[in-house]
């Protein structure tokens, strides 16, 4: 898939401010762009008109941080969409696609993922949404139909997005699919904007883009969000309804990871947590009988 360019992010954000957003009036006259014309986002920003066609054409070369900043003030982008303007405008042209090596867990990152037990359900992500490892109870949480050793495959690692937008079981989990679609979406362009060479990810963007429509449509909006913190609403088939809130702690020595841990926001989504890490244990149990039985025969 084509890679977004700093030219089609402008033009997406200019389409979405209208005059009067910015305190302009239209004299009733109709327009035929839905947002700013162009010369009327570079008088804002105090650039020229000229310079601003070919900053959106591709042919203006590289932007100053001040006018980006200008431009950033008038479209009025939040600091998530404002770093994805610098980092469009960083890139080459034209780069050049590289297939990065698989991705693995820092061994830290796993250490205090085994700290937290079962009580607390949590998840390993890589940079392009790849679960790399999850405690017992986050598998049961978010995919309890998915082999729980497939994180330790890379021919059968699972993938957030793949599933959230392929995967009508995961689907039917999600109560607000739609407000999270969103974000997965508009967190997967963010990640596109720090990673330009990234092969990979451009193939799974273009893959959901050729499969789902919904992601598809949602693309082409071109919204960019961070996915920090937020809420989801489950249905889920073992304990039923379901309210968690998600936040995320980024790993210093592995910055494009991220350990996602889901807590209950009320007191029957905190019962049915404490039910499904109960179940988990449970399960655990005769394995570690049998285990024991084992080492007992052999001695």
């Amino acid at each position: 898939m084509e890679l977004e360019s700093l030219g089609a992010y402008l033009k997406t954000r200019r389409d979405r401010v209208t005059p009067a957003d910015v305190g302009l009036r239209a004299y009733g006259t109709a327009r035929r762009v839905p947002g700013l014309r162009r010369e009327e986002l570079a008088q804002l920003a105090g650039v020229s008109a000229g310079y601003y066609t070919r900053l959106e054409q591709g042919q203006a070369g590289t932007a100053s941080q001040q006018v980006l900043d200008a431009l950033a003030g008038v479209l009025r982008l939040d600091p998530a969409e404002t770093a994805h303007l610098h980092n469009l405008a960083r890139q080459p042209a034209t780069p050049r696609l590289i297939r990065p090596r698989p991705e693995r867990p820092h061994l830290r990152v796993l250490t205090l993922l085994a700290s937290l037990g079962e009580a607390m359900p949590a998840v390993i992500l890589g940079r392009r949404g790849d679960v790399l490892a999850w405690n017992r109870t986050g598998h049961a949480l978010v995919a309890e139909h998915v082999d729980f050793d497939a994180p330790h495959d890379l021919a059968r690692r699972p993938s957030i997005p793949r599933m959230f937008f392929l995967d009508s079981l995961t689907r039917d989990l999600h109560r607000n699919w739609d407000e999270l679609a969103r974000i997965h979406v508009a967190y997967l362009r963010l990640t596109a904007g720090r990673h330009p060479t990234d092969a990979r990810l451009a193939e799974l963007i273009g893959e959901l883009a050729m499969r789902s429509r919904a992601f598809a449509a949602l693309w082409a909006k071109g919204d960019v969000a961070d996915c920090t913190v937020g809420t989801m609403r489950l249905q889920h088939p073992t304990v039923g309804r379901a309210d968690v809130d998600y936040q995320v702690w980024l790993q210093p020595e592995s910055p494009d990871h991220r350990l996602e841990v889901y807590t209950p926001n009320d007191p029957a989504s905190a019962d049915a947590l404490r039910l499904l890490s109960d179940q988990v244990v449970d399960q655990q149990k005769p394995e570690a009988v049998h285990a024991g039985a084992a080492q007992h025969l052999d001695r």
